[in-house]
């Protein structure tokens, strides 16, 4: 139970982040580096209970790259979307609802968020579950800098969710559409899932 309490928690304030940052219009350079910082240090936080993944995506890819028991992908994900949704709800009460964002090239659209959902999961694989970077303390800064760099990259095609738990609170935030989110559903578990195939290979020994 602890470890999907710290799940809920860190997920909670990384939608947190996105509804008060991405709503209000926060200023080009600021979302990105918010969501990103927010991000950082709750892998911190939570890295030594649960993993710190606060990603249905990330735990997907560390369950396939065989660091995550299998009984707890269900729970991690039902954790990880509860903490979104009151996170939306949170932020909806405390900035108002978003505009949603149209996505009108929805292939554009898949391939951004599959690429850097990858890349996401490819880091968190890398630099916090690899033998060869074990206690290392660095991996919290790599991750989300990653989805910092996402987030500029690619937001203004996909809206920069990377999180199928991000895409589901910005869609009760108003800021995505629920009709769109199956792109960054789909396209995101994909990724990871890609992701822990490439580490498998590149890594053959680390079991």
């Amino acid at each position: 139970m602890r470890k999907y309490v710290a799940e809920f928690i860190g997920t909670f304030f990384l939608v947190l982040t996105v509804g008060c940052t991405v709503i209000p219009g926060a200023a080009g350079v600021i979302a990105p580096l918010a969501i990103g910082a927010a991000l950082m240090v709750m892998v911190y936080a939570a890295g030594h209970i649960s993993g710190g993944h606060l990603n249905p995506a990330v735990t997907l890819a560390v369950a396939a790259r065989g660091r995550c028991d299998p009984k707890d992908l269900g729970p991690y994900w039902v954790s990880q979307c509860l903490g979104a949704v009151v996170a939306a709800l949170v932020a909806s009460f405390l900035v108002g609802d978003g505009k949603p964002k149209e996505i009108t090239n929805m292939p554009a659209a898949f391939v951004a968020e599959f690429l850097f959902t990858f890349a996401l999961a490819y880091v968190v694989l890398n630099s916090a579950t690899a033998k060869g970077t074990t206690g290392n303390s660095f991996y919290g800064l790599a991750i989300g800098m990653t989805v910092m760099t996402g987030a500029f990259a690619v937001g203004s095609i996909s809206g920069g969710a990377f999180n199928p738990a991000v895409a589901i609170g910005a869609a009760v935030m108003n800021i995505l559409k629920f009709s769109q989110i199956w792109v960054h559903i789909t396209a995101d578990l994909g990724g990871g899932m890609v992701a822990a195939l490439v580490f498998k290979f590149l890594n053959p020994g680390d079991k």
